[in-house]
C-alpha cells in the first residue's frame, strides 16, 4: 500500500511536470527528544510507514523508472543498547519497506540519538549521491513549510543541504500541496483504522461518564480516558480535555483540577489514537446524572445544529468557504443557530479533516468528496451561565452523502441519562 502510494506520487508528478526530465523527491522524518515519546510526522508516515526517527527517503526517477533509497542515520551499533530499532542497511529491511536500498546517510554521529544539527560527516552518503545524481536540470521535489510551523526541521535540513550540494536550490518545487489531497481522500484501510480509535475513544467517554459524580474532579475523570486507551494499545492523539462548570466554556481548556458539582455540566473532548489514526468525540453531560430544563433546552439545539450539518453535509459542501456560504457548512450552522438566537455564542468552525493528524491536512475550501473523513462539532458557550454544550462526531462522506462513524455512542438527552442508570 505504501509502495504504491509512492508510485501514485511519481507517477503525479510525472503528469503534471511533463517538462522534467530528471526529478527527485526528497522527504525527511522527524526528529526524536528526550521529554516525549516518538511519532513520526504523518506525511512521512503516509508515504513510507517508517516509524524511525531522522531516516530521509529519496525518490529518483526519470520519464522511465524510479529509483527509491532510504538513508538511515548512522548509530554505529550505539543506539541498538539503548532503543529498539528495526532497521538496518541489510536487504531485510529493503524488502521489508519495499524500497530499492538501504543505506547509512553517512559518518557516525557519536550516539543513540539523530539531532536536527546538521554536520556534512552525517549526510556525507546523502549528499555524494544527490551530487553525482544533480544537474542544473534536475527538479527536486519536497515537503516546504506553508504554515511556518509544519515540516520545521525537514525544511531545516533541506536548507542545510542546499548549502552543500550544488544545483540543489536551483529549482525547487513543493509537494505539500499534492501530498495532502493525497492524504485528505481516505482508503478502507484508513477508514478501519479510524474506526477503531473511534471505538476506543467511545469507549473512553462511556467509562469516564460511568465515574461522573458530585465531588469527582476532573482529573479523576481524565485518569480513567486515559487509562482505557493505554489498555486498548492507544494513545492520546490530542490532550484530553475534561471541564466543568465555567470551564466548559473555554474552548481548549486544560486545567483539570476542579470538583464537579450537582448542577453543572462536564464538556469530555477526547480522542484515541489508534495506529497512527485518530478521533475525536467530545460528549457533554450533567453531572446529577439529569439535565436541567435549561440545560436541556440548550443541549437539544445543538443536537438539532448537529443533525441539519449532517443532513446537509453532502459531496461538494465544503466546511467553511466564504465564497461560497450557501454551500459552506460553517455558514448554514451559523444560519441555524442565527435562528435559534444563538449565532453569537458559537465562535468556533463546525468541523475540521481527521485522519493520521486529528486536524488532519486538507483545505476547509476545498469540496467535500467520497472519501474524507471529517468532524462535525456545533457548539454554544454562554460564560454568564456557567454554561458550554459540544456535542462533536466522527463521520465519513460517501457518494451518498455524510455516515456517522461514532453512531454507537450515545448523544440524546434521554441515552446521556440513562448512561448514569446503568
Amino acid at each position: 500500500m505504501f509502495k504504491n502510494r509512492r508510485k501514485a506520487l511519481v507517477d503525479i508528478l510525472r503528469k503534471g511536470y511533463p517538462e522534467v526530465k530528471n526529478g527527485i523527491i526528497l522527504l525527511f522524518a522527524d526528529f526524536e527528544n528526550v521529554r516525549s515519546v516518538f511519532r513520526q510526522e504523518s506525511s512521512f508516515y503516509s508515504l513510507t510507514c517508517v516509524t524511525e526517527p531522522s531516516v530521509v527517503l529519496a525518490i529518483y526517477f526519470d520519464e522511465n523508472k524510479s529509483e527509491e533509497i532510504l538513508y538511515l542515520p548512522n548509530y554505529g551499533g550505539v543506539r541498538e543498547k539503548w532503543l529498539a530499532t528495526f532497521l538496518t542497511t541489510d536487504k531485510k529491511t529493503a524488502d521489508k519497506i519495499k524500497v530499492d536500498q538501504v543505506k547509512n546517510l553517512g559518518g557516525v554521529c557519536g550516539g543513540y540519538t539523530f539531532t536536527p544539527k546538521f554536520t556534512k560527516e552525517k549526510y556525507s552518503n546523502l549528499i555524494s549521491d544527490l551530487n553525482s545524481k544533480i544537474d542544473d536540470q534536475t527538479v527536486i521535489f519536497t515537503l516546504l513549510d506553508e504554515n511556518e510551523n509544519q515540516y520545521f526541521y525537514q525544511n531545516l535540513i533541506y536548507k542545510n543541504l542546499c548549502q552543500t550540494v550544488s544545483h540543489l536550490r536551483n529549482n525547487t518545487i513543493n509537494i505539500a500541496p499534492i501530498i495532502h489531497e493525497m492524504r485528505t481522500i481516505k482508503s478502507k484501510y484508513e477508514v478501519d483504522r479510524i474506526y477503531n480509535a473511534i471505538q476506543i475513544t467511545s469507549l473512553a467517554q462511556e467509562s469516564a461518564c460511568g465515574i461522573i459524580k458530585s465531588g469527582s474532579t476532573e482529573n479523576e475523570i481524565k485518569a480513567i480516558i486515559e487509562a482505557v486507551f493505554t489498555n486498548m494499545g492507544a494513545q492520546i492523539a490530542f490532550p484530553s480535555i475534561v471541564a466543568t462548570g465555567k470551564n466548559t466554556t473555554v474552548l481548549h481548556y486544560m486545567g483539570q483540577n476542579e470538583t464537579l458539582k450537582n448542577g453543572d455540566l462536564v464538556l469530555i473532548d477526547i480522542g484515541a489514537e489508534y495506529k497512527y489514526y485518530a478521533a475525536d468525540l467530545t460528549r457533554t453531560y450533567p453531572v446529577s446524572g439529569k439535565f436541567t430544563k435549561r440545560q436541556a433546552e440548550v443541549y437539544n439545539i445543538v443536537l438539532q445544529t448537529q443533525s441539519f450539518i449532517e443532513q446537509a453535509a453532502q459531496p461538494g459542501m465544503f466546511l467553511n468557504n466564504p465564497d461560497n456560504p450557501d454551500k459552506s457548512l460553517q455558514h448554514l450552522a451559523l444560519k441555524f443557530l442565527k435562528s435559534k438566537g444563538y449565532d453569537k455564542y458559537f465562535f468556533h468552525g463546525i468541523g475540521h479533516h481527521l485522519g493520521l493528524d486529528v486536524h488532519d491536512v486538507g483545505s476547509l475550501k476545498e469540496p467535500l468528496l467520497p472519501g474524507a473523513v471529517f468532524t462535525i462539532e456545533p457548539g454554544i458557550y454562554i460564560p454568564e451561565e456557567n454554561m458550554g454544550i459540544r456535542i462533536e462526531d466522527d463521520f465519513l462522506m460517501t457518494d451518498e452523502g455524510a455516515v456517522c462513524l461514532s453512531y454507537q455512542l450515545p448523544k440524546t438527552i434521554e441515552e446521556i441519562e440513562a448512561l448514569f442508570k446503568k
